[in-house]
């Protein structure tokens, strides 16, 4: 039985190590704006050390959260689409042709971010010739999974890179969170690259430069959560209760593999390996995936 934590977040793994001071080879800056409800951290790991610290390759990870990330209002949708554009502009500097890979499986709700943003983008590489300059190239592909094509993801993306003029790949997909509070409402970026399916133990080979060829940024949406995550949760909140009602540190001792186990004998064997997301995830994916795909396309505004 998997006794693993199930997040595809380096947020998380940073939030849940014991030591939260500073990490040789790990460097973190936040930076609020309060007015618009956003708050943006930075994570860079830096070297074989803070690889193994945080559990994550060498790169860059940017997470963008705000509570109200989910509401259809403009006055919040602008400010979320102009900082994400920010960010991916620093990401995909020097890059002027951008294959946008739609990951996941359109049948799927959940998982249905990646082709939902690119149904949204303003494809512009068969203008290139046709008097748009001083633009990036946007193309876009929806590989599908596995069992719907029998090739892996990472074997369609590359054959596509091979046979055009392509500067970066950018890989959008669903993700798993720890935490139920950051379920759709925390963008991840990555300049790692990503590996389709790892949050829910359904790993897939690597969509990064090593097998692509060519620079890869991952851009995610934590919209699913595992059974035993949400118990974590509740222990959490039942420990705080405790803690203040009697003066005593309960779970503090243990570590966060530990609670996690823990976890996992609390509920039915069958629901250890199960993952659940909000009821009202269709409009919830709509919105986010229309925030996303604003933000690449006001990269060619």
């Amino acid at each position: 039985m998997n006794r693993n934590i199930r997040t595809d977040l380096a947020i998380e793994l940073r939030e849940e190590m014991k030591d939260r001071q500073d990490l040789e080879g790990v460097n973190i800056s936040t930076t609020v704006n309060e007015d618009q409800d956003i708050r943006t951290t930075v994570i860079d790991v830096l070297n074989e050390e803070g690889e193994k610290k945080l559990g994550k390759p060498k790169g860059t990870y940017i997470t963008i959260e705000s509570e109200s990330i989910r509401e259809f209002d403009e006055g919040i949708h602008m400010p979320l689409c102009r900082e994400l554009a920010r960010q991916l502009d620093i990401l995909l500097e020097g890059a002027d042709s951008i294959l946008v890979a739609g990951l996941g499986n359109r049948a799927v709700t959940p998982d249905s971010l990646g082709p939902l943003v690119v149904d949204n983008l303003f494809i512009t590489r068969h203008l290139k010739d046709c008097g748009v300059e001083g633009k990036k190239i946007i193309s876009g592909i929806c590989p599908g999974v596995m069992a719907q094509t029998g090739i892996e993801t990472v074997e369609i993306i590359r054959g596509i890179c091979e046979n055009i003029d392509v500067d970066a790949v950018l890989a959008i997909d669903a993700l798993a969170a720890r935490s139920s509070r950051r379920l759709n409402r925390t963008i991840q970026l990555a300049d790692t690259g990503i590996s389709p399916g790892s949050g829910v133990g359904n790993h897939r080979k690597a969509v990064n430069q090593e097998t692509i060829g060519v620079k890869v940024i991952a851009l995610g949406v934590p919209t699913v959560i595992s059974v035993p995550s949400i118990v974590n949760d509740s222990m959490d909140i039942m420990a705080d209760a405790f803690n203040q009602s009697h003066g005593k540190a309960l779970m503090e001792t243990f570590t966060e593999e530990q609670r996690y186990a823990l976890a996992c004998n609390m509920v039915e064997p069958d629901l250890v390996d199960m993952f659940v997301t909000p009821k009202n995830i269709d409009e919830l994916i709509k919105r986010i995936s229309f925030t996303i795909s604003e933000a690449i396309n006001s990269m060619n505004a």
